[in-house]
């Protein structure tokens, strides 16, 4: 990886020093035209036992970092790697298209399937175009299109989860934003098709669960899922946004926290360092999973896949003491 393409996240700043090691080697390799390929392998296997290291023991606060980090794929990205025969569709047919969602079909493995999901960007220009994620009403209202579309053809429903959270604007507020995503909720829970949601990044408050009430939830090591963001429950409960990192810990937000709730099924494994380290495996790793939790649902009934989803969301929040 070239120096101009490194861009470490602040807890993985001790890697600096080797990659500026590598260049340095490379620099030399390049000058004196020295061949130095197994000093920079030597280097690179130091890179990924360190990185391996850092990412055993991240605390909640650093996850969020890794979900958060703008060189993870995108849910574009991710349909060009696990699908085959994307075709994205637009329009809510009511009021307009929003970037911020993606919808469309394709072919999981020979199988047709519809796909819906949040789309960011990398730079700067991407997200400004995307809406930074943010859905609008018309973004819910053109998943459910396209979910209704899926049950009308029997086709199953794959949605990629990635956003802070639902558009706050004045404009989407006018339009029915609350509705718009409680429509959803009520629309999904009776969805006669498989239903299949994987949380890619960032899984936040009503802005996710919009699209994302699957008979199976599954979530990447490294992203996060919460009612709220950090900064936004410290500002609540304590007053102060700077507490964000208790505020990552007390919620219990991360994939292994959730997991041991009961609110997801599955951990997808990432590549070491995250899902942009490598993004193939990344998406290898996530149609695995897919087609696992998704072969025994097709063997479901329509009135079994509704009973399946309401008995998969009954079951949360109940604790014995």
């Amino acid at each position: 990886m070239a120096k101009s393409e490194i861009q470490l996240l602040e807890f993985e700043k001790p890697l600096q020093e080797l990659y500026d090691k590598i260049e340095k080697l490379r620099a030399l390799q390049e000058s004196n035209k020295l061949d130095m390929a197994e000093e920079i392998k030597m280097v690179g296997k130091r890179i990924e036992a360190a990185r391996h290291e850092i990412f055993s023991r991240l605390n909640p606060s650093q996850i969020v970092q890794v979900a958060r980090c703008l060189q993870r794929p995108t849910t574009l990205e991710y349909c060009d790697m696990i699908f085959e025969d994307f075709e994205e569709l637009h329009g809510d047919r009511n009021f307009a298209d929003d970037p911020a969602i993606v919808t469309g079909v394709a072919k999981l493995d020979g199988r047709s399937v519809v796909v819906i999901g949040h789309q960011k960007g990398h730079s700067t220009k991407e997200l400004i175009a995307r809406n930074f994620g943010l859905a609008n009403p018309e973004g819910y209202r053109k998943a459910l299109r396209i979910m209704r579309l899926a049950e009308r053809y029997n086709k199953p429903i794959i949605s990629l989860i990635d956003t802070q959270g639902a558009h706050p604007g004045i404009g989407a507020e006018e339009r029915g934003q609350a509705e718009a995503i409680a429509k959803n909720l009520r629309e999904m829970a009776e969805l006669t098709v498989p239903f299949i949601s994987v949380i890619t990044g960032e899984g936040g408050s009503g802005g996710a669960l919009g699209i994302c009430m699957g008979n199976r939830v599954m979530m990447l090591e490294f992203s996060i899922y919460s009612v709220i963001s950090p900064e936004g429950c410290a500002s609540i409960l304590f007053r102060n946004a700077a507490r964000a990192n208790e505020a990552a810990v007390a919620m219990r937000i991360t994939a292994k926290d959730l997991l041991e709730l009961g609110v997801i099924d599955e951990i997808i494994k990432e590549p070491v360092g995250g899902a942009h380290q490598d993004p193939k495996l990344a998406a290898k790793n996530i149609k695995t999973a897919v087609l696992k939790q998704l072969e025994p649902l097709l063997t479901l009934s329509h009135r079994e896949l509704i009973a399946d989803r309401y008995n998969k969301y009954r079951k949360m929040g109940i604790f014995n003491e």
